[in-house]
Formats: C-alpha cells, structure tokens, sequence
C-alpha cells in the first residue's frame, strides 16, 4: 500500500502541474486563440466553413471544445473502472498526457492546414489535445487521496497549482520574449512543439516517481473492460448514498461551467470586443501573464481561509466574487478595464480550482477506488464545460454579438452560489450527512 505523507511522491505529483499547465495557458489560452483568429479572421468576416456549414470562428472553436469534453465525459468513467480494477493510474495518465502533448505539437500546422482548405484537419489537433489534457487529469487527481492525508490536500493542491502557474509563466515568457525580439520571424506556430517537449519532458519526474499500483493488482487480461464497468457501478451505488457529495457535486457542476468557460472564452472574447490600441496581441499576453501570477497568491489565500472559515464558505466567496466580475466584464472596451478584470480573474482563479479539487478529495470515504470516484467529479467538471461553450457560442450564433454569451455564464455562477448554501459548512464534513 503507498505510504501517505511520503514528501518525494508528494513533490512528483504536484510536479505533473508544472508540466501539463503550459496547454491551458500558452496553448488554450495565450497563443492559440489569438493565433487561430488572426488565421481564420479577415477584414470582412470572422466565418469559416467547416463541414459545410458556415459558423462564426470563435463559435467553432468552442464547438470544437465543447465535443472533445463530450469524449471525455464518457470515455473517463469507463477507463478509470479499470484503472481502479487493474490498479494501475499511472499508465492512463501515461496515455493522455502523451495524446495531449502530441495533438499539441501537430497544431504547428494549422495554418497549412487552413490554407489548403482543411479546416477540419486542423480543429483535430485541437479536439485531441483537448481530450489529452483532460483525460490526464482523471488520473493525476485521483492520487491525490492516496499520496497525503485529508488535512493536507488543500495546501498540497494549492502547492501543485501555483507550480503550474508558475511553470506555465516561465514558458510563455520565453516564448514572448522570442516573437516580439523576432528570433524566430512569421507566426508563433513554432510554440507548439515547444509546449510538446515541455509537457512529456517535465512530466517523465512525475511518471518515475509516482507508483505504477498504489492499492490492488489485479491482472488486465480478458473482460477488463466489464470489471472496469462493474468497478464503476459499485462507485456509483456508493455516490448515491453519500448525500454531502451530491450536493457538492452538484454545486460545482454549475459554478465550475462558469469557471471553465472563461478561461476558454476570455482571451476569444478580449480579441474581439477589447479597442487595443494595436492587434491586440501583446496586451492580450500581458493580461495571461497578470492572471496566472495573481492566481499564485490567490491558490495559497484561499488555502489559508479554508483552514479558518471552512472550505464551503470560502468557496461560497469566491463564487459570488466571480459573479461581481462576469458582470463587470460585459462593460468592458479599454485596455485598461480588462487589465483590472485579468487581475480579479487571476486571484479567484486560483483559490476555487485548488480548493475544489481539495474539498472533493477530503469527503471522500475510506476507499481504494479513487480514479473512480474522480471520474464523476472530472465527467461533471467536462460536461459543465461542454454546456457552457455550447451555451456561448449558441448566444453568439443567436444573437450575433459575443458580449451577450456572458449571460450564459453568470447564471451558471448564480445556481452553482444558490446550490452551495445546500451544502454543509463544516471543515470536515461527515460524507455521509
């Protein structure tokens, strides 16, 4: 059985952060946005064909996400069956991360890709990454219950996510200090690859410390796919039962389509509606770079009040705090109003993605299938997400005005808030009720 507390393994895993973090950030967030809609974007008209339809392409962009969390929904509960029934996270983890890391060294391409009139090929990096990313995280945070005891998860989650945060930081300034000093001329496709290396090559210390059976063993030979099913059925005739969790579970469905969808959608949006005084690229790398240094802080603050106010009422906070600045967001023009947004953005960011993952990992019971009982919480947390871009890209497509989709996402914080007071306040609740 894997000694909990053991700080070398702690270390290795909140080291998988500092490795992946670089797609959500320079990928899905900095670079990639601002890229694909200088790409597919021209002076009359922001429409692209795809399949034979003609879409808006920041709504198919999110589209395109939306799907890929789609896959992910269904594929990760069944795979993390068997990865609790094999006993083996490590080797899925293993697998996105190389899917992910590879789709996104393929995005190199996309601009050929477009020009010769493959669209479609080119979302497929895209799509793939994106399942990559996501289908990892299954696995990385089902080790979290495994590797420390309860009363440590909120700092030792706060400590991987500002890793990444930081990690992530690095690389991009690297990679803006490379475009704007023009060492490498034309389009910023050559960070793709870079990220690709970045992710496998840092991941490796995650991968050689982190054990390959933490619990049972038992052999993946014939009808793992059925055990896995049969894995994943027991977890959820236990989930039923444990009221505190549904109604958590609940909650962070709606509050946490708020939050990824505008991590998604921010950059798409800024691109769009912000008056940059020039193209809008290095302002928009700038407000990148403010959210995820003031999400460092933010992880460790919202720690800290965990352990004072309890991690309910913390959360209670930091999703009305997202709901005063969704609605700040939608007055926005300047430059100098979504530098301020980047600012509450970046701070909130940290402290309810961190104490999210912690508060869910601390309710859980004595268990040995974690992978399992993640699955639920990351199947909810990517069909949230693949509601929310739907929702914002249909508001767009509907009302032909983007601004309108944040609608969409402050009513997902309001009911994720009003689902919360369900939820009790205790530091360490009963998750049984």
């Amino acid at each position: 059985m894997l000694e909990k507390g053991n700080k070398k393994i702690i270390r290795a895993w909140t080291f998988y952060d500092w490795a992946n973090s670089v797609y959500p950030l320079v990928v899905t967030t900095a670079i990639f946005p601002p890229f694909y809609e200088a790409i597919t974007s021209s002076e009359e008209t922001d429409m692209v064909s795809f399949f034979g339809l003609d879409l808006h392409n920041s709504a198919l962009y999110a589209y395109v996400v939306s799907a890929s969390f789609l896959v992910v929904a269904i594929l990760s509960p069944l795979l993390s069956g068997v990865a609790d029934y094999w006993g083996n996270k490590k080797f899925f983890l293993k697998v996105f991360c190389y899917l992910g890391a590879g789709a996104v060294g393929s995005m190199y391409f996309f601009g050929n890709f477009f020009d010769a009139g493959l669209l479609e090929l080119g979302m497929l990096s895209l799509f793939l990454a994106s399942i990559g990313f996501w289908g990892s995280l299954v696995y990385y945070n089902a080790f979290l219950p495994e590797i420390a005891e309860p009363e440590d998860h909120d700092s030792i989650s706060a400590r991987g996510y500002s890793l990444g945060y930081f990690g992530s930081s690095i690389l991009l300034i690297i990679i803006l200090a490379i475009y704007l000093g023009k060492f490498i001329p034309g389009p910023p496709n050559w960070s793709f690859p870079i990220v690709m290396i970045w992710w496998i090559g840092f991941a490796q210390y995650t991968f050689f410390r982190l054990p390959k059976f933490a619990y049972h063993h038992n052999k993946a030979g014939k009808g793992i796919l059925y055990k896995g099913f049969h894995e994943l059925q027991k977890v959820w005739q236990e989930l039923k039962t444990l009221k505190v969790i549904k109604r958590y579970l609940t909650a962070y469905f709606f509050y946490s389509m708020g939050v990824q969808t505008v991590m998604l959608m921010a950059v798409i949006f800024a691109a769009k509606e912000v008056q940059w005084e020039d193209d809008g690229k290095t302002g928009l790398i700038i407000s990148v770079l403010i959210i995820q240094f003031i999400a460092i802080p933010g992880a460790f603050a919202f720690s800290k009040g965990s352990a004072i106010w309890g991690n309910i009422s913390v959360l209670k906070v930091a999703v009305f705090f997202w709901i005063v600045v969704c609605t700040w967001a939608y007055f926005i023009h300047l430059p100098w109003q979504f530098y301020l947004t980047a600012v509450g953005v970046g701070f909130v960011m940290g402290g309810i993605q961190s104490l999210s993952r912690s508060t869910y990992s601390k309710m859980l019971p004595e268990t040995e299938d974690h992978a399992s009982y993640f699955s639920f919480y990351d199947m909810l947390e990517k069909l949230g997400i693949m509601i929310g871009t739907l929702v914002f890209a249909s508001i767009e497509t509907y009302t032909d005005n983007i601004r309108d989709s944040i609608f969409g996402i402050i009513i997902s914080f309001v009911i994720g808030l009003i689902l919360l007071f369900r939820v009790p306040k205790e530091k360490r609740v009963n998750p049984n009720g």
